[in-house]
């Protein structure tokens, strides 16, 4: 049996850095016959929760959002989803949005697809609906150039108007492309690296990042990412939107 007690995983206060190396199962009742990474959590203080699920012949993720709210990517692979009495299949890129107070149910998964969730307690908003269920296809989604540069690409996955509080986007970097300025801001992230490789500064602290490694990033964490190597580095991530800043 290979011991090893080395791994670039990082836990502070303000960011984690979660690398493939240190992943443990978890148990999410309703989510049987697959692997159960929770990424990010209310434990390591974050307002939001990230899993990666792998999954087997045989996997079924059901359950019912209740007061959360919680967004399906397909990385890679296939199943199909039923939100209410609405199903469809999904490949690789695909994606459901589930608003709080509605079932979901996934199956017929073929073995070793991969999905990343996010999940965040819905806060209403007088004077508008909630949400409703979105399926989606990131290629159908346009990514034009961020801040006017051109080797950076936001696609906005969900809608952006104020019944939603909370975005998704997959942020792509071409080599050598990087953030034009070091972040500071009120909202809270949470990403997945779906590509690629790259440094990001995490408040004045330098992490190697590639493929399969997950970030958490507390509000007002400083940020500044650049992509490196021979290919596009893309992240998927999450972010809070559309509500009053604070918390009475």
């Amino acid at each position: 049996m290979k011991i090893s007690a080395l791994t670039r995983s990082v836990v502070t206060r303000s960011h984690a850095l979660i690398s493939q190396d240190g992943h443990v199962n978890s148990v999410v009742p309703g989510w049987t016959n697959c692997r159960v990474n929770v990424l990010i959590n209310e434990q390591m203080g974050a307002r939001l929760g990230q899993t990666l699920i792998t999954a087997e012949i045989g996997t079924v993720i059901s359950g019912n959002t209740e007061s959360a709210q919680i967004f399906f990517y397909v990385i890679s692979g296939q199943c199909t989803a039923k939100v209410d009495e609405q199903d469809k299949t999904l490949l690789g890129g695909h994606f459901v949005y589930v608003p709080a107070g509605h079932s979901y149910h996934l199956d017929e998964f073929t073995s070793g697809t991969q999905i990343v969730t996010f999940h965040k307690v819905y806060e209403p908003l007088k004077g508008y609906d909630r949400p409703p269920f979105i399926f989606g296809n990131a290629e159908n989604v346009d990514g034009p150039a961020f801040l006017g540069d051109p080797a950076l690409r936001l696609q906005v996955l969900l809608p952006e108007n104020l019944s939603f509080d909370m975005a998704v986007n997959i942020f792509t970097y071409d080599p050598g492309g990087h953030l034009p300025f070091v972040e500071t801001h009120i909202m809270e992230h949470g990403l997945l690296y779906l590509q690629g490789q790259g440094i990001y500064m995490l408040d004045h602290e330098w992490y190697p990042v590639k493929k399969g490694d997950a970030i958490w990033m507390a509000p007002y964490c400083q940020q500044w990412f650049t992509a490196m190597g021979k290919e596009p580095a893309v992240y998927i991530y999450y972010k809070n939107v559309n509500r009053f800043p604070t918390t009475l």
